[in-house]
C-alpha cells in the first residue's frame, strides 16, 4: 500500500539566494536610520541609539550621570541624529571603526571626526507593545489586553521575554526560552530531540490550547502534530498565567504563550550569524530589512535559518539522533499615512528529526541504553507554512480599527516503533506511520477607542474573531522483528507498515464576540471589566469505525481586574477570570462531552518605576478546573466527572541594575491538586511529572571600561523541585539545580558568544512514567558569531 512522505528543501541554498537578494537591497538604500528615541536619561538614549544605528558604545558612567537626552525621531544621517540627541549635554561624540565615543566637548583636531550641530525637528516616541524590547524589561504588553497597555496597569500576571533576552541567555527553543518564566515549567519528559513548543502553565497542559502568534490561535493535530517555534524569528514572547478566554476564546485554565512575530522596521538590526556547538551543531542565520523608499512608506524584512545538528541521545551502536530544520519568514509592511498600515507576513519552516526519543526499560524497572526503534526507520518530519496580514488604520478621533489574518497548514509524517517486553531480554515491536495534517484560517477584527465621562477615562474594546481549523490523522501499523535487549542488533530492515489502523478527521469551527472597558478612575485607580460570548461547533469523522459525531458549545466568560498605582511605581491588583474549552467525545453513556470551565482568583502587585528600568511582580492565586474527562482505572470508560485546583505564589523580578549589569529571577511555589476523578487512586494527590517548585537567578555583566571593553559575562542556575512518578504519588523524582554561564565580546559590527547550559554536566532524570524513564538535557556548548551592519 502507498503512503505518503513529506520531502524537505535544500537546507541551505534558499536561504543563502535570499540573503543575497537582501544585501543587494540593502546596498541600494540610503545611509540614513530611522530614530525612534524618546527624552529620557542619556545613557538609557545613548545605548538605544547605538542599537538603532548599529554602533559599538564607549562612554562614561560618571560622564553621562544625571544628564538627559532630546528626542530624536524620523530617517536621519547617524551624524545629525547623535548630535541632536547630545545637544545641551556638553558632550560630543566620535565614531571610528563602527565604535562610538562619548567625550566632553572640546577642540579636535581636524583628523577627528567630529559631530556638527545640526537642528532636527523631533518628536519622542514610546515604547510598542509589539515591538522590540529594550533590554531585558518590557514595559507594555498586548498580549493581557488586546490594547497597548503598560504591564503595570494590566491585573493579570504577565511575563514578556525579548529578543535581546534571548540572545543574552541563548535560548534556541520556546522551551529554553521560558524555562526561567513563572508559572511555567518545562521538558516534563526530558530531552526531546524533536523541540516540540510543550510547557505546563500552572499545572496545566499547555499542548492543546496555549499557542498562539501575533495574538491569533494555532491549533495542533489530533495525535502528534504539534507547534514547533523557530525563537529567532521572534521579536518577543508573551506569557498570559490563569484564565484568559474573555480574550482569547476556547482555552485552558492554565493560560497562553503568543509570539510575537519580527516584522519591518526602520530601524532594524541587519545581521548574519554562525552557530557551531555540541554534537556537531551547524546553524546560519541571517536578519536583513529596511526601508525600500526615502520616505518610509515601504518597509521590508527577512528572517531565515538553516540548521544541522546531532543531539545527546545515541542508539548502543554509536549513531546520533539528530535534527535538520529550514526556515525563513518574509514580511512587508506598507504605511501610505501616518494614521494606516498594512503588513503581509508569511513563514516556511522545514523539521526532520530523529523520533525515538524515549530508552526502554529493562524488566527490572531499570532504565536501559537500548532506543526501541532503528535511525533508518524512526523518523518525524513536518512541514509548516502560513501566509497572513495585521491591519491597523486610525479613524477621526481616538478610535482604531485593526485586522489580523492568517491561514496555515501544518503537515508531519512520522515513522516510530511502539515496543513491549515479551520476557526478561526480548522486545516486541510494531512498526508505524503516521500522517497528520492541520489547516485553519484565523481571523480577529477589533475597534478600539477612548472616551472621557466627567474625570473617568473609558478605553474601550469590541471584537469579534473566527477561526476554523479541520485535523486529519491516518495510521498504518504492522509487528517488526524483536530486539534483543542483551545484545541488540540494529541496522536490519523495517517494512514499511501498510495496515491501515486509523482514520479520523476533526473539524472546529469558532466564533467570539467580546467586548471590555479600562477604566481609569482619577489618577490610580484602574479597573478592567471584559465579558466574551462564543460558539463552537466541532465535528469529528472516524472514517475507520464509520462513526460521525457533531456537538456545539457556547459559553460566556468574564473577566474583572481592578489596580491601584500608589506611587513610587508600585501598583497592587486583584482580578476575576474564566476560561473554557470543550472536550470532544461521548461518555460511557453516550451524552457529549460538555466544555470544561476554568475559575481564578488572583491578588498580586507590581512595581515598575518610570525612573529606572526595573521590573517586579508578586502574584498569589487559586484556580480550579471543572468537567475535566477522566478514565476508570478498570474498564477505561471515560467520566467527566474530574476537577482540579491549582494554588500557587508566584515572584519574578528583571533589572538593569546599572549600565552593565543585568539581573533576572523567578519563583513558583505550586500547590496542586486533584479533587475528583474516576480513577481513585489519583483523588487528593499532585498530577505526575508536575514540580512543586521552579525558580531561577541569572546575571549579565558588561565590561565598560579599559582593555575589556565590550566583554561580558553571564551566568545563573535553574532549580526543579520534586516530582511524583505515578498517580498514587508514591514514587518521586528528587529536585535538581543546573547551572548555565554565557562569555559574549562585543567590537564595532561583530558580537561573539559562548553559551553553556548545564555546565557540570549533572545527571538526572525528568521523570519515570507510563513506563519510561525520561533523561535530562545533559551539558550543551554553542558558540555564535554575528556580523551587523
Amino acid at each position: 500500500m502507498n503512503t505518503p512522505h513529506l520531502r524537505l528543501a535544500s537546507p541551505l541554498h534558499r536561504l543563502a539566494a535570499a540573503a543575497l537578494l537582501a544585501i543587494a537591497m540593502q546596498a541600494a538604500l540610503a545611509q540614513s536610520h530611522a530614530f525612534t528615541l524618546p527624552a529620557q536619561p542619556l545613557d538609557q538614549a545613548l545605548a538605544q541609539f547605538a542599537r538603532q544605528a548599529k554602533l559599538q558604545l564607549a562612554a562614561s558612567a560618571e560622564l553621562l550621570r544625571g544628564l538627559r537626552s532630546q528626542p530624536v525621531s524620523g530617517t536621519l544621517d547617524v551624524k545629525a541624529a547623535l548630535a541632536e540627541l547630545l545637544r545641551g549635554s556638553g558632550l560630543q561624540g566620535r565614531i571610528n571603526d563602527g565604535l562610538l565615543t562619548i567625550e566632553r566637548g572640546a577642540p579636535r583636531t581636524e583628523a577627528e571626526t567630529t559631530l556638527p550641530t545640526v537642528r532636527v525637528k523631533a518628536s519622542a516616541e514610546r515604547e510598542s507593545a509589539t515591538g522590540p524590547v529594550s533590554g531585558h524589561v518590557a514595559r507594555r504588553s498586548a498580549a493581557g489586553t488586546k490594547t497597548d497597555t503598560p504591564i503595570a496597569d494590566t491585573p493579570q500576571s504577565i511575563s514578556v521575554i525579548g529578543a535581546q533576552e534571548l540572545e543574552d541567555k541563548g535560548s534556541t527553543t520556546l522551551p529554553e526560552a521560558l524555562a526561567q518564566t513563572p508559572g511555567v515549567a518545562v521538558n516534563m519528559f526530558g530531552f526531546d530531540s524533536r523541540a516540540p513548543d510543550w510547557v505546563l502553565l500552572r499545572g496545566f497542559d499547555g499542548w492543546y490550547t496555549s499557542s498562539y502568534r501575533d495574538g491569533l490561535v494555532q491549533n495542533v493535530g489530533i495525535t502528534f502534530l504539534g507547534v514547533q517555534t523557530e525563537v529567532y524569528g521572534l521579536e518577543r514572547i508573551e506569557v498570559v498565567r490563569g484564565p484568559s478566554s474573555v480574550l482569547f476564546g476556547k482555552g485552558d485554565a492554565g493560560g497562553v504563550v503568543n509570539r510575537v512575530s519580527k516584522t519591518p522596521r526602520a530601524d532594524a538590526v541587519n545581521e548574519f550569524g554562525l552557530q557551531l556547538g555540541s554534537h556537531g551543531r551547524k546553524q546560519v542565520m541571517a536578519d536583513l530589512g529596511g526601508a525600500l523608499d526615502s520616505g518610509g512608506q515601504w518597509l521590508w524584512r527577512l528572517v531565515g535559518l538553516g540548521l544541522d545538528t546531532g543531539t545527546q541521545e545515541r542508539y548502543p551502536h554509536g549513531v546520533r539522533m539528530e535534527q535538520q530544520r529550514q526556515y525563513l519568514a518574509p514580511s512587508l509592511r506598507w504605511q501610505p499615512t501616518a494614521q494606516t498600515s498594512l503588513t503581509l507576513q508569511a513563514e516556511v519552516l522545514r523539521d526532520d528529526a530523529s523520533d525515538d526519543v524515549q530508552y526502554v526499560t529493562g524488566a527490572d524497572g531499570q532504565p536501559t541504553r537500548v532506543k526501541e526503534g532503528d535511525p533508518s526507520f524512526s523518523r518525524i518530519r513536518t512541514e509548516s507554512d502560513a501566509v497572513g496580514y495585521q491591519f491597523d488604520h486610525r479613524l477621526d478621533g481616538a478610535w482604531r480599527l485593526q485586522q489580523k489574518l492568517r491561514y496555515a497548514e501544518r503537515r508531519m509524517d512520522k515513522h516510530h516503533i511502539l515496543s513491549w517486553l515479551a520476557d526478561a531480554t526480548t522486545l516486541e515491536r510494531q512498526a508505524r506511520h503516521d500522517v497528520e495534517s492541520v489547516k485553519e484560517l484565523a481571523v480577529d477584527t477589533s475597534v478600539q477607542g477612548t472616551l472621557r465621562t466627567g474625570g473617568i477615562k473609558h478605553t474601550l474594546l469590541l471584537g469579534l474573531d473566527w477561526d476554523r481549523s479541520r485535523a486529519s490523522w491516518q495510521r498504518w501499523r504492522d509487528m517488526s522483528s524483536s530486539l534483543d535487549l542483551s545484545r541488540p542488533v540494529y541496522g536490519i530492515p523495517i517494512a514499511e507498515p501498510s495496515t491501515q489502523a486509523a482514520d479520523t478527521q476533526q473539524d472546529s469551527t469558532q466564533l467570539g464576540l467580546y467586548a471590555q472597558d479600562q477604566i481609569q478612575l482619577g489618577e490610580p485607580w484602574r479597573l478592567t471589566l471584559g465579558t466574551r460570548r462564543d460558539r463552537v461547533k466541532s465535528v469529528n469523522d472516524d472514517r475507520f469505525y464509520a462513526q460521525r459525531s457533531e456537538q456545539t458549545d457556547n459559553a460566556t466568560s468574564s473577566r474583572v481586574g481592578v489596580s491601584y498605582a500608589i506611587g513610587n511605581g508600585w501598583a497592587p491588583y486583584a482580578s476575576y477570570a474564566e476560561s473554557f474549552v470543550p472536550n470532544v467525545g461521548v461518555d460511557g453513556t453516550g451524552r457529549a462531552f460538555k466544555a470544561s470551565r476554568g475559575r481564578q482568583v488572583e491578588l498580586g502587585a507590581k512595581y515598575m518605576p518610570d525612573s529606572m528600568p526595573v521590573s517586579f511582580a508578586v502574584a498569589a492565586f487559586s484556580l480550579e478546573k471543572d468537567n475535566v474527562v477522566s478514565y476508570d482505572p478498570s474498564s477505561y470508560e471515560p467520566r467527566q466527572i474530574g476537577k482540579l485546583r491549582s494554588r500557587g505564589l508566584e515572584l519574578e523580578a528583571k533589572a538593569e541594575l546599572s549600565r552593565q549589569l543585568r539581573m533576572t529571577a523567578s519563583f513558583t511555589a505550586l500547590d496542586m491538586s486533584i479533587l475528583s476523578s474516576a480513577n481513585p487512586a489519583e483523588v487528593g494527590n499532585m498530577p505526575i511529572l508536575t514540580p512543586r517548585q521552579t525558580g531561577s537567578l541569572w546575571f549579565d555583566y558588561q565590561m565598560g571600561e579599559g582593555a575589556l571593553r565590550g566583554l561580558g559575562v553571564g551566568g545563573g542556575v535553574r532549580y526543579v523541585g520534586k516530582r511524583w512518578n505515578d498517580e498514587a504519588n508514591t514514587s518521586s523524582e528528587p529536585a535538581y539545580a543546573l547551572v548555565d554561564t554565557a562569555v559574549h565580546y562585543d567590537t564595532g559590527r561583530w558580537r561573539v558568544a559562548l553559551h553553556i547550559t548545564n555546565l557540570f554536566d549533572r545527571h538526572y532524570y525528568a521523570g519515570r512514567a507510563y513506563g519510561s524513564h525520561f533523561v535530562g538535557a545533559e551539558r550543551n556548548v554553542v558558540l555564535t558569531a554575528k556580523y551587523r551592519f
